[in-house]
């Protein structure tokens, strides 16, 4: 079977599994500070090291490297509770959709399982350096997850959708564009990963290519990707002149994206997940 690229306005077939949701607009969920630590994410406290890798322009295949801003890296963004005067903890992107306002993270980013639901008080900080901020903070407010996550967290199923609220009367995707989302692409890739440790003030990239873990799991041998890099994109197929990439999966899954910082997991995009996104373009 050729691979298949989700394409956004294509209806995915629905089945009978519930999703979480969360209005966090209605207060609802676990408010400041719920949010559990979980492998790759953040942990707060984590005091901003010095900048290394230094590198500009990429590494070889598996080592990490500061990347330079792009329209291509301005698309992940660091990931804070309530506003930008804590710690990043995780790492999310914008995929396309017909709102123009998703972003796409682990599961287990978004959820408070000691409370048992979504976190509510999520912000977005994409191309976020030093403190800075070129595009400003974008507010969450929903976080569409499938509930055998919320129940079980389920290694296969730590994927979510964030819907954000407009900024200046513009979504998102108006002013940064966004990925497509990559359905049943098998678990040999090469991608480029972005994401946002919690221990730096600025993301890391690693390009490599996938293996297959299990029927259900991806991995990935890219150095430095500790906490604060669950959520991270793994980007295939860039195009330049459309300005797009294919998203394949988000560190997670496994262990929670992987107990060593230089091997990491993603949960396989399957029918599960595009039900789940195609859920998330419905509860918009």
């Amino acid at each position: 079977m050729l691979p298949l690229t989700f394409v956004v306005m294509v209806a995915a077939a629905v089945v009978g599994y519930a999703t979480e949701e969360a209005d966090t607009n209605s207060g609802s969920g676990s408010g400041g500070g719920g949010r559990s630590s979980f492998g790759k994410s953040g942990e707060a406290g984590q005091d901003p090291q010095d900048q290394d890798p230094a590198a500009t322009a990429p590494a070889g295949d598996g080592n990490a490297y500061t990347p330079r801003r792009t329209e291509q890296n301005a698309r992940v963004g660091a990931v804070f509770e309530k506003d930008d005067t804590g710690d990043h903890f995780c790492t999310a992107s914008v995929v396309q959709s017909p709102g123009r306002n998703m972003l796409i993270t682990a599961a287990h980013c978004a959820f408070d399982s000691d409370g048992k639901t979504p976190v509510d008080d999520l912000v977005f900080a994409p191309d976020y350096r030093d403190g800075e901020e070129p595009s400003g903070l974008w507010k969450v407010k929903k976080v569409i997850l499938d509930d055998r996550w919320a129940q079980s967290n389920d290694e296969d199923l730590d994927v979510a959708f964030l819907i954000l609220d407009k900024k200046k009367d513009k979504q998102i995707q108006d002013v940064l564009g966004g990925n497509t989302l990559g359905i049943d692409r098998g678990f040999h890739n090469e991608v480029k990963i972005t994401g946002y440790p919690t221990s730096r003030d600025t993301p890391i990239s690693c390009q490599n290519r996938t293996t297959k873990f299990s029927n259900t799991q991806l991995r990935i041998r890219c150095t430095d990707f500790e906490g604060g890099t669950s959520g991270s994109p793994w980007l295939a197929d860039y195009d330049p002149r459309s300005h797009t990439g294919t998203v394949i999966g988000v560190l997670g899954g496994h262990e929670g994206g992987g107990d060593e910082d230089d091997v990491s997991y993603a949960a396989y995009f399957d029918d599960d997940i595009a039900t789940l996104y195609k859920r998330a373009q419905d509860a918009d």
